[in-house]
């Protein structure tokens, strides 16, 4: 019942953060240079029939709170409008995009926790030895590394260099899509590889210190007998933490690194949106963006309470 409460009120937050997000992107059209309606025709010709249109569709003659609440119904069903350059509609043009984004941070991702996570226990688990070191300035380079030098680095060695991987492209196809996506991924993760390895190799030291560990060794138990049942089950809910953090960083990431590798995602939709001023596009995928972080925020908040039964215990109604 505690949980369940939880869950509601963590919902009912939710929608306040994004009612409240979803008021400031409606401003961005209130706040553009120049009037609104020649923010809304763009480089349309201006006809009489053409601003009619838009000044019902958008209500401009409304008072601005008017207006938003229009909005708000319309994005409530899935319709932010139309992209002041193409005319096609916001929703599928973000939907059509969405695939390779999201792909192209789920395999960022998994890179950073399949090394990352393993790499930051290691070194962890060897404090102060050659490993520990090595690994420790090998992180401080990754985060220091801005992501789309990284990603030109990759693009020059394993493209142009070697030829051995695609650089330009998302791929048609599964096996496509993984290749076209490998050099993409590889260096939207350096940087958050880094984070989480530090991150975990913290939260390793922390449990190492602790008196069951010492008991545990004490008993004669080896590293790798300490390995699962000690370090891995009390880091867990640090890294959950933080592979959510990783998550929304990855999906934030693919901005700069859609642009580098001309892959078709939401990253360089927002982009060529900015550019162009096409402001309900950039609306739309601000919202999208938000509803992304929260959901992860409470999937985070839920995979904790099921990793740590004190965190369920300490819910208070």
């Amino acid at each position: 019942m505690q949980v369940v409460t939880f869950v509601a009120k963590r919902l009912v937050a939710m929608v306040a953060v994004l009612l409240a997000v979803s008021l400031l992107v409606f401003s961005l059209l209130a706040l553009s240079p120049g009037s609104i309606l020649a923010t809304l025709v763009g480089t349309q010709p201006t006809t009489p029939e053409l601003i009619q249109s838009i000044e019902e569709r958008y209500h401009l003659n409304d008072p601005f709170l008017v207006q938003y609440w229009h909005w708000l119904v319309n994005a409530l069903h899935g319709d932010f409008g139309q992209s002041i350059q193409s005319g096609e509609a916001v929703t599928t043009m973000v939907v059509d995009r969405l695939p390779v984004t999201l792909g192209l941070a789920a395999y960022a991702l998994l890179i950073v926790l399949i090394v990352g996570i393993p790499a930051g226990m290691a070194a962890g688990m060897r404090r102060g030895r050659p490993f520990d070191r090595g690994v420790t300035a090998v992180t401080i380079i990754g985060m220091s590394a801005p992501v789309f030098t990284v990603g030109i680095l990759l693009i020059y060695l394993f493209g142009v260099r070697f030829e051995v991987l695609p650089v330009y492209g998302a791929g048609e196809g599964f096996a496509g899509r993984i290749e076209h996506l490998t050099l993409p991924a590889l260096a939207l993760a350096t940087g958050l590889t880094a984070q989480i390895v530090r991150q975990t190799r913290a939260a390793t030291l922390n449990v190492m210190e602790q008196d069951y560990v010492t008991f545990a060794r004490a008993r004669g138990l080896n590293r790798y007998r300490l390995l699962i049942p000690y370090a891995l089950r009390n880091t867990a809910l640090p890294m959950v933490t933080a592979a959510g953090l990783m998550l929304i960083g990855a999906i934030s990431g693919t901005v700069i690194i859609e642009t580098v590798f001309s892959l078709k995602g939401v990253g360089s939709l927002m982009i060529e949106s900015v550019q162009a001023k096409d402001i309900p596009v950039v609306q739309g995928l601000a919202i999208f963006i938000a509803v992304l972080v929260v959901l992860v925020n409470l999937l985070v908040d839920l995979l904790s309470m099921v990793i740590d039964p004190r965190i369920r215990q300490s819910v208070k109604v």
